[in-house]
């Protein structure tokens, strides 16, 4: 087995791009069992005016249609922002192995704040969940981004 490689700046690129375009600044990047990025996306609420358009929800739809499966076995998730409890849930649907995430979401965030998804009995899987990775460039991106909203 080779050395662990973060895609963590590719997230980063994907939030960037999020925040030109007037999204919360949120990318996230799905690398399968061999390696390969499966999927690379951002926020795109506002541009599909959709509510669910988080960047977790449409990495894990493109990665599942990469795979052409509904679980996501062996995967890693690399997001910019600690995942809101809708997408803490749909990452344990989809059995991500390892999510690894940025910035902490005090007031959203659903796996070490609030809720805690995957530490319920309910959660139907549990991946190893890794945070602070790219921290301060995904904090500092998103207090830029509502700094100039206020």
């Amino acid at each position: 087995m080779t050395g662990f490689i973060s895609h963590m700046q590719t997230a980063l690129c994907e939030a960037r791009g999020a925040a030109e375009a007037g999204e919360v600044p949120v990318g996230a990047v799905i690398v399968g069992p061999d390696g390969k990025v499966l999927a690379q996306t951002r926020n795109r609420m506002r541009e599909l005016k959709d509510p669910t358009a988080h960047a977790e929800m449409l990495a894990i739809r493109a990665a599942c249609a990469a795979l052409g499966s509904e679980r996501l076995t062996g995967c890693d998730l690399y997001v910019t922002l600690e995942p809101c409890p809708a997408c803490a849930g749909a990452i344990s649907v989809a059995r991500i192995a390892r999510l690894y995430y940025g910035a902490a979401d005090p007031k959203s965030g659903g796996v070490a704040q609030g809720p805690r998804v995957f530490d319920h009995p309910q959660a139907h899987h549990k991946p190893e969940v890794y945070c602070g990775i790219g921290e301060q460039e995904a904090a500092d991106l998103l207090k830029t981004f509502f700094a100039t909203r206020r």
